[in-house]
């Protein structure tokens, strides 16, 4: 069989407003225990609210009975997706764009989990961000990956 008849295909599926987490986790629960329906990869794209892609060679119809099974999934976008219309949703954003210097995070991984800091330097490239911890005595830099905080306030007068 040449690759060519066997063509994935990229099906949005409708889900409950701020399920599609859920509606992801479910659908990968149900493959795993019924491999009938075939599913490359499920995508929960952050900028698609109320949406889940599944990549499957599986017809429309074969989807379908997915979502029959899964609690918040409720409709199969109708016509399957072009990989195309989808790509920019699978590029990675650098994870430290939107962040500026001065913006208030806070720390969500490693061992100053909890501390707010204020971003002192950022590095695209490395996607690091250097902060220095809002509560401490002496303003120590430390230097964290960019996924590893989250944004509590946004530096209104940088710009």
């Amino acid at each position: 069989m040449g690759m060519s008849e066997y063509q994935n295909k990229i099906y949005a599926i409708k889900t409950t407003a701020k399920q599609e987490r859920t509606v992801a986790d479910n659908i990968e629960r149900l493959i795993r225990e019924q491999s009938d329906i075939h599913v490359v990869a499920v995508i929960v794209p952050e900028e698609l609210k109320g949406y889940v892609l599944v990549e499957s060679p599986g017809s429309i119809a074969r989807i379908e009975q997915l979502v029959e099974m899964i609690p918040h999934a409720r409709a199969v976008v109708r016509g399957a997706t072009a990989l195309s219309e989808v790509e920019h949703f699978l590029v990675p954003k650098p994870v430290v764009s939107g962040i500026t210097e001065g913006t208030i995070v806070e720390i969500i991984a490693g061992p100053f989990k909890g501390e707010k800091a204020v971003v002192k330097r950022i590095d695209v490239g490395k996607e690091e961000i250097t902060v220095e911890l809002y509560e401490s005595m002496v303003p120590i830099p430390i230097t964290v990956r960019g996924d590893s905080v989250r944004v509590v306030e946004r530096s209104e007068e940088a710009g």
